[in-house]
This record gives C-alpha cells, structure tokens and sequence, in this order.
C-alpha cells in the first residue's frame, strides 16, 4: 500500500465551494480508500492505496463533483514525495523573520519548458521563488496578501492547476504521513 496525501485547490476559501472534513473523509472512505485522515479545513487528506496515483487523482475529482456538486483539482504526492519536496527546500526555514514564510505551490503535473519560461520571466522585489521540478518554493518577506505568486498567477504562466499550502503545513503533512507508514510496517 502506498500512502498518499490529496490536496485539494480552492475549497472552504472565503465561502466558496465550501465542504466539511468530515464528509470529505467519508466520500474518501466511499471510494474505498484505506486510513484515511484529514487535516485542517484547506483539503488535505491522507490515505493508503493501491491504485497508480493518477487513476486516483481523476477518482478523486470526479467524485467531489458527483458528491459536492462543483469541480476541484486534485493534486497527489506520495508520503515519499512529499518527504522530498521538503527535504529540498531551497530556503531555510530556521532563518525566517517574523512575518516571513515559505509557501510550496504543488503542482498537478509537470509544467513545460514554455510555461516554465513564462514564469522565470516574473520577478518581485517582495518574494523570491524557485521552481523545482512540480513544485515552486515560494519565500514571501511580507505577508502572503501581498506576494504576486498566487495560485492564479502560477496556473497562468505555468499552464497546469497548482494548489499551495504553508511550510507548517507542509511539515504537519509530512509527520502524519511518517505516522500512517510506522502503522503500516506494524501490521
């Protein structure tokens, strides 16, 4: 069994496409998804699986619509992934100052060179950002209010859906994810 963490773009954001963990757990759980857990109200949820995760992404999407009754991309990582993306990290989270923060927009699939181009053309005084295979590291020096790389921003230059989450978040992810694999060496 593969352990995977769903993240979800745009729900329970301003009241719109609103949805409740506990019945996203359930509809999870109705797709006959094993372990699963959901961590704060953004749409993120862990769970085991067999399935190759791209079956389980389309799954996944298609069932909130049936369910929910509106679209939301799905984007999937494995626990082994996610430990990647934040062991690359290309900026130290130990030297934050206050009011600084690492966001990591995670994307659906790879971007192209064209879109890649397309972002590497943006700049900010405010921010520095790297893009990293399907991930792009963001370091905002103000609030993430003010940061020009939103999820729109990147799905525009980058041509794909991403969804981006905070770096405690990231972290808290990771070790559920770490406990979900020492249950299942358990068994």
């Amino acid at each position: 069994m593969a352990i995977y963490i769903a993240l979800l773009r745009g729900i329970n954001v301003g009241g719109h496409k609103m949805i409740k963990m506990q019945d996203l757990q359930r509809m999870f759980e109705q797709l006959g998804l094993q372990q699963v857990k959901t961590y704060i109200q953004s749409g993120n949820v862990l769970f085991e699986s067999d399935a190759p995760a791209a079956q389980l992404r389309l799954q996944i999407q298609q069932e909130i619509t049936a369910v929910f009754g509106f679209d939301v991309p799905v984007v999937l990582r494995t626990n082994m992934e996610l430990a990647t993306i934040v062991a690359s990290s290309p900026f130290d989270a130990d030297q934050l100052q206050k009011g600084e923060n690492i966001y990591v927009a995670l994307l659906a699939d790879a971007p192209t060179e064209e879109g890649k181009q397309r972002l590497l053309a943006c700049s900010s005084e405010v921010d520095d950002y790297r893009l990293h295979d399907s991930e792009v590291y963001i370091y905002c020096r103000q609030s993430v209010r003010k940061s020009m790389f939103s999820n729109n921003l990147l799905e525009k230059k980058l041509g794909v859906a991403a969804t981006s989450r905070n770096w405690q978040t990231m972290n808290k992810l990771l070790s559920l994810a770490a406990g979900m694999e020492e249950l299942l060496k358990g068994e």
